[in-house]
């Protein structure tokens, strides 16, 4: 009875050290760091790809995005404060939209955790969502930005050699729509 309790609590302390090791691997990009150079899905819409400025059929990077700073909202279309957050965002896209100094030099791509591109086309419609939507159907940008709960938001700026940098890295809703656009202007140094 020693040598199995012996074992199983050896077999659990192995599989916690294990799971927090790999889990420290997928840790949250915070502010100041590098948002992981990673495949995005591209959008199927001719729209989304021109306002996006993209070219090409499957997949596209960060870098490049025709824009100086890049709005990234991680989602789901089944939690529910994504869905109650919905409304700020398109509020947010129609202001930058409405900002001649800053409308094609800050863009916004809505990323689908766990969702599929039918998924991601009904939360699209359910919402009115104007921006760019990708799914993530494999977790695999979801996984590369340490599993974070959603929603979850990155402003990341683009540099003119193609890195890019994290100026906000969090959970949670904007709240304020004009805050939030005055903070992601200042922080970059679009004025």
């Amino acid at each position: 009875m020693k040598k199995t309790s012996a074992f199983i609590f050896a077999a659990i302390l192995c599989f916690t050290f294990s799971y927090q090791a790999a889990q420290a691997g997928n840790r949250t990009p915070a502010k100041g760091e590098s948002f992981p150079d990673i495949a995005l899905v591209m959008p199927d819409k001719p729209s989304d790809k021109d306002y996006l400025g993209l070219k090409g059929k499957n997949t596209f990077k960060l870098s490049q995005v025709n824009a100086d700073v890049v709005i990234l909202e991680v989602f789901s279309m089944y939690c529910p404060y994504c869905q109650r957050e919905a409304p700020l965002v398109n509020q947010l896209y129609d202001m930058i939209n409405k900002r001649m100094d800053i409308k094609n030099r800050v863009k916004i791509i809505g990323i689908g955790a766990g969702n599929t591109p039918f998924e991601v086309g009904i939360f699209r419609n359910q919402y009115n969502i104007q921006f760019p939507l990708v799914p993530d159907e494999s977790f695999a940008v979801h996984k590369a930005v340490g599993e974070v709960r959603t929603p979850h938001f990155f402003v990341v700026k683009i540099n003119t050699d193609g890195s890019n940098s994290i100026i906000y890295s969090k959970v949670g809703s904007i709240q304020d729509p004009n805050q939030f656009l005055d903070m992601i202007v200042q922080d970059s140094g679009l004025k």
